[in-house]
């Protein structure tokens, strides 16, 4: 399983980074990106655990998810061959005290160290 720093089903065109690379690797894949690119959520309740559906009209095509107590939420979409219940549910798990998942917060600290080498 894949956890991509990006949207999945959660696109403008449906079909995200976070899609094209688990169609491109033929492994699992789930979206959780910073921001909205597309649709809008209800009523999110602060505490962690807390989920809205993202809508696009008619819609779900993800959801707002409170990862820590009284911080932003992530927007969770499915990749490839998760279901959203199961994105959800992954992205929690993957939370430990913070607003980001743990690989996507490594992954950011990572790159943030290149840059400071690459000069």
């Amino acid at each position: 399983l894949l956890l991509v720093d990006g949207h999945g089903y959660a696109h403008p065109r449906r079909c995200g980074f976070a899609s094209h690379l688990g169609l491109a690797l033929e492994v699992p894949t789930i979206g959780c990106a910073k921001s909205i690119l597309v649709g809008s959520h209800g009523p999110l309740g602060a505490e962690r655990g807390a989920v809205a559906h993202l809508h696009d009209g008619d819609e779900i095509i993800g959801a707002a998810v409170r990862t820590r107590t009284g911080v932003r939420p992530v927007f969770v979409s499915i990749g490839h061959r998760v279901s959203l219940a199961s994105a959800i549910r992954f992205a929690l798990a993957c939370g430990d005290g913070y607003r980001l998942p743990r690989p996507t917060r490594l992954a950011d600290q990572f790159v943030e160290q290149l840059k400071r080498y690459a000069l």
